[in-house]
């Protein structure tokens, strides 16, 4: 059965030299030629001339020399191709391709611009028109303050020179500043890159918007007044215990200043098109930044202790020496810590949209998790109006499902046995339930 590396062909021809070009572009695989899309052996008459044929038009037209044998199935000839990853793009008559599900296609622009400076930092390339006059002074001498405070950056006093302290942070190449420069401490990054700004949106529901903030400037610009706009966005309460004032907010403040600066640090830049988001709305934030996970690491691993694999290492490092952020790959651990202690669910992480995503939610019980659960609609029903309400007694549940005293019970022990409800009261009339607090796991 072909999969997303395994691909049969009838027949030798210029499919065979799309799959191969596509499946060296991205991480192998094999193609078999000889066999139908559905699996059937068709077989191949194949002399030893016509496979040296087939090397040499694979070595011509791609420049790869992939293992290439021949095999029997059900007593037919097949030729079996493996291909495995490039170092370098690999295209097929000048064009590139690449697997969508269980087809190969040729790439959109987009994607091939990407693709092609893949081993290619953004924040490392020259920009040929920028010059030093666009740089905003005053973000230079903060960062300074920052960074020596912090004991980070401590050879430079706040008077330095900025084409010296830009050669040593490698800010600059052969003299000209690089993209990283410019989008860290440019006066108006924007000329350059226009939709490396952070939008934040506070929204009533899905499609109703009730406020939206657009931020350009630089990256330290969009990160201090990004956090300032959220915060406008959520609630605050205030705790006052021994004459000390304390504030609580709907998340942890640690956690958004953490999700923010990887949306902002980590986002792919080449991708010119689309903006950096963040989304509020009454139960739940959205932070999305375009670009996926660095190759390697996987969702999984993103909830532990794992490598720093940085998309734009010159920011990153920039960050760091400043005192944002910390150059190991903790980012994420302090995230789910902080949502933890604050008793909030454990954050979500998703590739999506040809980006990353990361959700903050104010509490666990969903429609989503309470499938998760592998609970009812009666019960799912039932957590619902005890969010509303507070709690849920035995008569409540019967008179909002509509089934019978015996069944309530079986329903309510199950979701006190999941840990979703918790019993309260004395036996008999004074029994109720409420929710649980729970971190999700």
């Amino acid at each position: 059965m072909e999969t997303h590396n395994i691909e049969y062909k009838e027949s030798f021809g210029d499919s065979v030299l799309k799959a191969i070009c596509e499946m060296a572009n991205a991480n192998g695989g094999v193609v078999i030629v000889g066999i139908s899309d559905n699996g059937t052996v068709k077989g191949l008459k194949i002399t030893n001339r016509d496979l040296e044929k087939i090397t040499e038009k694979i070595v011509s037209k791609l420049g790869i020399h992939p293992e290439i044998e021949l095999k029997e199935e059900n007593a037919k000839t097949i030729l079996v191709i493996k291909v495995s990853k490039s170092n370098v793009p690999i295209s097929f008559n000048g064009r590139y391709y690449e697997r969508v599900g269980n087809t190969t296609r040729e790439m959109k622009p987009e994607k091939l611009r990407s693709f092609l400076l893949r081993g290619t930092n953004w924040d490392s390339i020259i920009n040929e028109n920028a010059e030093f006059n666009e740089i905003d002074e005053e973000t230079v001498r903060m960062f300074l303050r920052m960074a020596k405070a912090k004991g980070r950056l401590t050879i430079f006093d706040e008077n330095v020179d900025i084409k010296t302290l830009f050669e040593h942070l490698k800010l600059t190449v052969n003299g000209r500043l690089t993209n990283g420069a410019i989008i860290l401490f440019g006066k108006d990054p924007q000329k350059y890159f226009i939709n490396a700004v952070l939008r934040v949106i506070r929204l009533k529901n899905e499609i109703t918007p009730i406020g939206d903030r657009f931020i350009d400037g630089n990256l330290f610009k969009q990160v201090v007044m990004g956090e300032e706009v959220i915060k406008n966005f959520i609630n605050v309460k205030y705790e006052i215990k021994k004459l000390v004032r304390k504030e609580i907010w709907d998340y942890p403040l640690e956690a958004i200043r953490e999700a923010l600066l990887n949306a902002l640090i980590h986002r792919d830049y080449f991708r010119w098109n689309v903006q950096t988001q963040i989304k509020i709305f009454d139960d739940y934030i959205w932070f999305y930044n375009i670009g996926g996970l660095p190759e390697g690491i996987t969702l999984e691993q993103l909830k532990g202790p794992h490598s720093s694999v940085p998309r734009n290492p010159l920011i990153v490092h920039i960050f760091y020496l400043a005192g944002f952020i910390e150059e190991m790959g903790s980012g994420t651990g302090r995230i789910i810590e902080s949502m933890k202690s604050a008793g909030l669910p454990v954050p979500e992480f998703k590739e999506e949209m040809g980006g990353f995503s990361v959700y903050f939610r104010k509490d666990i019980y969903t429609e989503e998790y309470l499938k998760e659960l592998g609970l009812n609609e009666r019960q799912i029903k039932a957590v619902m109006y005890v969010k509303e309400k507070g709690r849920i007694t035995n008569r409540e549940y019967q008179k909002l499902t509509g089934i019978s005293r015996q069944m309530v019970t079986i329903d309510l022990k199950q979701l006190v046995e999941n840990g979703v409800f918790v019993k309260i009261g004395k036996a008999g009339a004074g029994v109720a339930y409420e929710l649980t607090k729970l971190t999700k796991d």
